[in-house]
């Protein structure tokens, strides 16, 4: 019976060494991403609450902190400089204070974020201030200083919780030149994506040994931009091409996404996308068995997290609160007055009111020949009456520029060929639909149920035309005269005003459209503006103080009989009503 108990109590210390030796730590990480000024639950521009928030997240982050304690990690992967009002503010009225964005991902103690390129749109003395700010490393790998040939920012950081070292590697989409003067990223460039993930991985691999890898990659999952020498959307490609990643948390192209797919050593790479406006985060659970202090196994699994009904954290809105006053003052100031009002979603069917607000001002502020323009909101009014900041942020969303650029009639109608094709079908009959629709695109918040991206359908103004769309591309558009009457030629240059979007090549409209090689934009601007757009808008229409907005009326559609009953269609599908 003694020896009995002896052979069992010998057992039972062996096991339990053994399950000492064993031991499993779960981490939970935490993206957001395409933020867009989404602080608070109150949209300054509608002057309305809204859903979704940081607010919300903070109320999210918190509840995972009370739980699993140090065990959440926090990312952010760009774009939250710009978007709404706040961010304006903070970024050019009230410079010298902290910026809001900063303010918040350090309230929020995040871990590290990466740069977007709507936070190099702000321009260097925004985002060198903000990435100053932060409590957490700015990530970018392939953001190269020109001066030096090395990052710009931390490429990737190391972060460490219960004995598990996590790296988090950071990439922003190189192409940035196509979109933003060069003023704007000066002394930078931006390098192609899958061979610099492939570098630093090794680099990572040989030098740091992690338990985990993490992609944070301002990058789309497929598409975009591709060129010969870049991809605009890559973020697939490199979870699949390159070994080495854990989970790949990526974002920039608006669309919510939850996958897990094999690289190529046959091994799983969790990715995800949590859209954009902070209405949902994407959150990883990473599960590691430890032996003796190695991991001997993980699991990582993945879900989108739809954040929209969660309270909102009173103690966030209440340190925040000077700013958020302060904001919502700025944003009701009154600059002009309407004598009628507009609503974008007119701008899909024809000329409207809404675009050639715009394109007239346009107009007025370059003394331009015409000018070139897209909607750059999907559906939202500005009513008759008093029009106030907050509504220049409707009318216009970004930050860009003011151009004019020389360019031949026949490049103008190129241009215009391109936008139309991407716009509109080449219907066959009058059943067919008068705009290229794509319902799966419909959760996708920049396409919005279109096939294409909206933002790039410029009309013109200053010139009178028609759009068949029964004619293929290349003879859709047939320009008539310019709007004063006078003869149009596709051989004469003209001043053509257009955003700094467009001008740099944004869209491709100059580039693949037009036929401009992208290598000569730069010498056919011939003015740009100092500030931002938006900026010269309000001083014109401050101005002007009275502003009565119409469509002018100088392009349409055709056949008529085919296109009326079409766009009646097409508009119930995109608006859901008549």
């Amino acid at each position: 019976m003694k020896k009995l108990i002896t052979i069992i109590s010998a057992l039972f210390c062996l096991n339990t060494t053994i399950m000492a030796q064993t031991e499993t730590i779960t981490l939970h990480v935490i993206e957001t991403s395409d933020v867009h000024g989404s602080f608070f639950p109150f949209d300054f521009i509608s002057q309305k609450p809204v859903d979704g928030s940081m607010a919300r997240v903070s109320t999210y982050v918190n509840e995972l902190r009370e739980k699993y304690g140090n065990n959440v990690i926090l990312l952010d992967n760009g774009d939250i400089l710009q978007g709404q009002t706040i961010s304006y503010y903070s970024n050019y009225i009230d410079s010298l204070s902290p910026n809001i964005a900063s303010e918040v991902l350090n309230y929020l103690r995040y871990d590290a974020a990466t740069v977007g390129n709507h936070d190099i749109e702000t321009g260097h003395a925004v985002y060198d201030k903000w990435i100053r700010e932060l409590g957490c490393p700015a990530l970018g790998a392939n953001i190269i200083d020109s001066s030096t040939g090395k990052p710009y920012v931390k490429p990737y950081t190391i972060i460490r919780r219960n004995g598990i070292k996590i790296a988090v590697l950071g990439l922003l989409t190189p192409a940035i030149p196509n979109w933003l003067k060069e003023e704007l990223w000066k002394g930078l460039l931006f390098k192609e994506l899958l061979s610099t993930a492939r570098y630093w991985m090794n680099e990572i691999r040989e030098q740091e040994r992690p338990d985990i890898v993490i992609g944070l990659f301002h990058s789309g999952w497929y598409g975009g931009i591709q060129t010969d020498s870049y991809m605009e959307d890559a973020s697939m490609k490199i979870a699949k091409d390159i070994p080495g990643f854990d989970l790949v948390l990526f974002g920039h192209d608006h669309t919510p996404h939850n996958s897990t797919i094999l690289n190529e050593e046959n091994k799983p790479v969790v990715c995800l996308n949590p859209a954009n406006n902070a209405k949902a985060v994407a959150k990883a659970t990473v599960t590691l068995t430890l032996k003796e202090g190695k991991v001997i196994d993980k699991n990582v699994t993945g879900e989108i997290v739809d954040v929209r009904q969660l309270p909102v954290n009173e103690k966030f809105i209440t340190y925040f609160s000077p700013q958020i006053n302060k904001v919502k003052d700025f944003s009701v100031q009154q600059i002009g007055t309407l004598e009628q009002g507009f609503c974008s979603r007119d701008a899909y069917f024809g000329s409207s009111a809404f675009i050639d607000f715009i394109q007239n001002l346009q107009l007025l502020i370059t003394k331009a020949d015409i000018s070139l323009h897209a909607p750059l909101a999907f559906d939202v009014c500005i009513d008759k009456g008093p029009i106030t900041i907050a509504d220049m942020f409707k009318l216009y969303k970004y930050e860009n520029q003011l151009m004019v650029m020389r360019m031949t009639g026949q490049e103008i109608k190129n241009h215009l060929e391109m936008s139309y094709d991407l716009w509109v079908n080449t219907m066959t009959s009058p059943d067919d639909h008068l705009i290229q629709l794509d319902d799966s695109k419909k959760s996708d918040t920049q396409r919005v149920g279109f096939k294409n991206l909206p933002f790039n359908f410029d009309s013109a103004a200053g010139i009178v035309y028609e759009v068949d769309v029964t004619k293929p591309y290349g003879q859709k558009v047939r320009i008539l005269h310019m709007a004063d009457g006078k003869p149009f030629s596709e051989s004469k240059w003209y001043r053509v005003a257009v955003n700094s979007y467009r001008g740099n090549g944004g869209g491709e409209l100059m580039t693949k459209g037009a036929g401009i090689p992208h290598d000569a934009l730069k010498d056919r601007v011939v003015w740009e503006s100092e500030l931002d757009l938006r900026h010269y808008l309000i001083k014109e229409i401050e101005r002007l103080k009275y502003l009565n907005p119409r469509a002018n009326n100088n392009w349409r559609f055709v056949p008529s009989d085919w296109v009326n009953k079409a766009a009646v269609r097409d508009r119930e599908l995109l608006f859901g009503t008549r």
